[in-house]
């Protein structure tokens, strides 16, 4: 049997494949607000989602007051203006399909990545499970770039994206716009992604024709998120799921849910670069 372990430096989790994208952290802590996890073992939970994009953790009897403790220890929390804020945590937001008459709408995506400096991480806390569906879907934007033929890389190699943002109601005095480069070098592994969001937020390429721009968004989009190559997350109680949004997208399938489905999610900036290292 092939061990799926990923190494780590100086650490006491345990990081095992979820496939292609994505790894299930393990260890002999009670739960993430267990005060033994080291600064190494956040570290490591760095490192990891850099190579792997995204990270697991099953059966977490944390509230919210933990999970945001754990999730400040990773970097600051920000909030995206127009979300409802979790009662008396107002850094997490509800992620919900509880008196709607219609289910929620959801595509391929980066959160606020109109902001200048984007949150690098999500993290969503399982709060109440439906019966069936409602599963959280991620793409591998690191395969994305790798998968690119060598003359779209040369040619788009210094293209930078325009960012908006779209489903929100913000003040004037409220980032909507940022620009970024389309393919993104992560600041721990040291590998490009193809750094995209659904083509409603990615409204332009500097110096293009806006038809030709959009035209190689919804490609390149396309190119992205082709089934094959998709982690598929179906939730259990007690799961906790957190991503680098620097090498993934993301979106939730709303198609066929049976049963309420609420999620708290927390949004991390990266903090201070460098305070993570890869691991051997």
């Amino acid at each position: 049997m092939s061990d799926n372990r990923i190494a780590a430096t100086s650490t006491r989790f345990q990081f095992s494949s979820l496939g292609s994208l994505g790894v299930e952290a393990k260890s002999n802590f009670q739960n993430i607000g267990d005060a033994a996890i080291a600064p190494c073992d956040i570290n490591a939970l760095k490192v990891a989602m850099a190579k792997h994009g995204v990270a697991l953790f099953r059966h977490q009897a944390v509230d919210d007051a933990q999970f945001v403790a754990f999730l400040r220890r990773l970097g600051p929390l920000t909030f995206t203006a127009g979300e409802t804020p979790v009662d008396q945590h107002p850094d997490l937001n509800i992620v919900s399909n509880m008196g709607r008459t219609t289910p929620p709408k959801s595509v391929f995506h980066i959160d606020s990545s109109y902001f200048a400096d984007p949150p690098a991480y999500t993290a969503l806390r399982a709060v109440t499970i439906p019966r069936v569906g409602g599963e959280t879907l991620f793409s591998n934007q690191y395969l994305a770039f790798d998968t690119l033929p060598n003359a779209v890389q040369h040619k788009l190699a210094d293209a930078m994206v325009s960012h908006v943002a779209t489903g929100v109601v913000l003040t004037e005095h409220e980032e909507r716009q940022s620009w970024h480069p389309l393919f993104l070098k992560h600041p721990i592994s040291g590998k490009r992604s193809l750094y995209l969001s659904t083509p409603a937020r990615c409204q332009a390429i500097r110096d293009m024709p806006d038809a030709q721009a959009q035209r190689i968004i919804k490609l390149l989009y396309r190119h992205s998120i082709r089934p094959s190559r998709l982690l598929r997350h179906a939730w259990q109680t007690g799961d906790i799921l957190i991503w680098d949004n620097r090498c993934t997208m993301h979106r939730a399938d709303h198609e066929q849910v049976s049963g309420d489905r609420v999620l708290h999610r927390g949004l991390v900036l990266a903090g201070v670069q460098g305070s993570a290292s890869p691991a051997a």
